[in-house]
């Protein structure tokens, strides 16, 4: 690994690629499998409307908090950094090896875990190992099962990983390009699915539920839980806060912008679902465990030669969001290294200005995690970890308010006009 220990990382990066960069690490699996847990929960297309919209105002509100603390301290390492300023270098140790150890690297995992998956319907991968599938560690974990799958995941971070190591003008025409490739997707399937004969959009606001399933707050609550993770991701961006270019405004408004923009597509792309599949169809697909609501969607309306369609989506999708957390997930451990709260050789940057260190360690714990379980098991670990950290942000605006002695400050929260210079300045002299 060729380093340079007097490189800095580069602001080179404007808000079109702030907007890429968090639309492109939420939409990933979510888009495509949460509809049918959801359904399962919830009994009615209209309430599993609802609870994407619950589930998005939740995230936006969130990610507003945060636009405001990532417009104030804009730095590379996004939470790690806003934690330390905010409260103490304690929890900004806790909340940079708690990503290391789940919350970051088991995103990457999954993902990549639903590409594999994908790529297996599109060509055939031999089966690896399949005696050993029953092997499991205290009845919960089975390392082996699946394992052709998981070492296809492994090879994807593995890619990946490499790509991150170059420039990064490279990691991010690579994610435009892929982001592109799935705005077209989706668009695909909302156009033909909406006008083909089988599609009836009254279906999808059907509120109606059985009479001994009524919607409870508990069914409502773990629907969202389904929900929270397709809109997982978008926090990402304070981890590049170090080479974005006018960080303080551009950081704030991508978030507006990127999340108003991810929650439209979701709501879009999950009418579209609904018209075409009855709720007791999702939830025959949840049943199945190995079925992806999307691709039995595109059965419905082209049958069987649709099927390559989706699954080559998905692949793609799946792989510009593992891209995307691998390039992002990183600097925070950068920045830990740099202040000696991890291995010194990771505050190392090549000669690409890359922290190539640090991606090389996160792609190995990566690759262990994705044998440590399936892909719903990562995900709930995710998200039982993030929300912990989530609230203290949200709590450190009036924290931080206060010490800064601006409990009035201004903070113009719109997705087009965020701008904090004044409360900027504040901090900065705090």
């Amino acid at each position: 690994m060729s380093s340079t220990s007097n490189s800095s990382l580069i602001r080179s990066l404007g808000l079109g690629y702030v907007i890429v960069f968090i639309v492109a690490n939420i939409i990933g699996s979510g888009v495509y499998k949460k509809v049918a847990p959801m359904a399962d929960q919830l009994n009615s297309s209209g309430w599993v409307l609802v609870a994407w919209i619950l589930g998005g105002m939740v995230t936006l509100f969130g990610a507003l908090s945060n636009a405001e603390i990532a417009g104030m301290l804009a730095d590379t390492g996004g939470e790690y950094a806003y934690f330390k300023k905010i409260y103490n270098r304690f929890l900004s140790f806790m909340f940079g090896w708690s990503n290391f150890a789940v919350i970051q690297t088991a995103s990457i995992s999954s993902l990549a875990y639903v590409f594999a998956q994908s790529l297996k319907s599109i060509v055939y991968i031999p089966p690896v190992l399949p005696q050993l599938a029953e092997l499991s560690v205290g009845g919960v974990f089975y390392p082996f099962a699946d394992l052709s799958t998981k070492l296809t995941a492994v090879a994807l971070i593995l890619i990946l990983s490499l790509i991150n190591t170059r420039s990064i003008r490279s990691g991010a025409g690579l994610s435009n390009i892929l982001l592109w490739l799935v705005y077209i997707g989706l668009a695909v399937i909302v156009i033909f699915g909406l006008t083909s004969s089988q599609s009836d959009i009254t279906r999808s606001f059907d509120f109606a539920v059985p009479a001994d399933k009524p919607i409870t707050i508990s069914a409502l609550f773990t629907a969202m839980l389904a929900a929270f993770w397709a809109y997982q991701g978008w926090s990402s961006i304070g981890y590049i806060g170090g080479e974005i270019k006018d960080a303080n405004k551009n950081i704030p408004r991508g978030i507006g912008i990127g999340l108003f923009l991810v929650i439209s597509i979701y709501l879009v792309v999950n009418i579209t679902y609904m018209s075409i599949l009855p709720i007791e169809a999702l939830k025959a697909v949840h049943a199945a465990g190995n079925q992806i609501a999307a691709i039995e969607v595109i059965k419905a309306i082209w049958g069987s030669s649709g099927v390559m369609f989706i699954s080559v989506l998905i692949l793609i999708t799946t792989l510009g969001c593992t891209h995307a957390s691998i390039y992002g997930s990183a600097r925070p451990y950068y920045a830990m290294a740099r202040e000696g709260l991890f291995f010194s050789f990771m505050s190392k940057l090549n000669s690409a200005h890359a922290p190539a260190n640090v991606v090389w360690i996160q792609c190995l714990w990566a690759c262990l995690l994705v044998f440590s379980g399936s892909f719903d098991q990562l995900t709930d670990m995710i998200i039982f970890a993030v929300f912990i950290f989530y609230g203290a942000t949200a709590a450190g605006v009036f924290i931080l308010r206060k010490k800064c002695r601006m409990p009035t400050a201004p903070t113009k929260y719109g997705a087009i006009r965020l701008s904090l210079p004044s409360l900027s300045s504040s901090v900065s002299a705090c």
